[in-house]
């Protein structure tokens, strides 16, 4: 997945997710809780592997990731593509109003307007990216 998309959450906590991730998506993904301060969105293959390797860890590992699946919701956009993000869900990336999703290789992520704009200014340098690359061989 790719691309950076800005759309509001209305009043009643719903969230347009644009038609190019939803194709990406699937009919059915998940929504938890990100690495960062942001959502993260998982398609159905994604997260499958992400609960096989969950099943697999030890039990003193696994209870740390009990917030993750607790507070995780199975979405299903309504017909004009929305879903709704859980209260618990948008006070963990602090989403008010203004969002940005963003594609992440196999997964969206759903940030806020005012953190996105900050990561992408501390991360978007010349310098970075081409640490980034080094990292990964190229």
């Amino acid at each position: 997945m790719t691309g950076t998309y800005e759309h509001n959450i209305d009043a009643k906590g719903r969230l347009f997710i644009p038609a190019k991730l939803r194709e990406e998506l699937g009919d059915t993904f998940y929504l938890a809780m990100g690495v960062d301060a942001c959502l993260a969105i998982y398609p159905q293959s994604t997260w499958d592997r992400f609960t096989e390797k969950f099943a697999s860890l030890p039990m003193s590992q696994s209870k740390a990731m009990r917030p993750l699946f607790a507070n995780a919701a199975k979405c299903e956009p309504d017909s004009q593509g929305r879903i709704v993000i859980p209260q618990k869900l948008r006070k963990y990336a602090a989403l008010e109003k203004e969002t940005v999703i963003i594609g992440v290789n196999d997964r969206a992520e759903i940030w806020s307007a005012a953190a996105w704009k900050a990561q992408e200014e501390e991360e978007m340098t010349p310098e970075k990216m081409a640490a980034c690359m080094a990292e990964l061989g190229f």
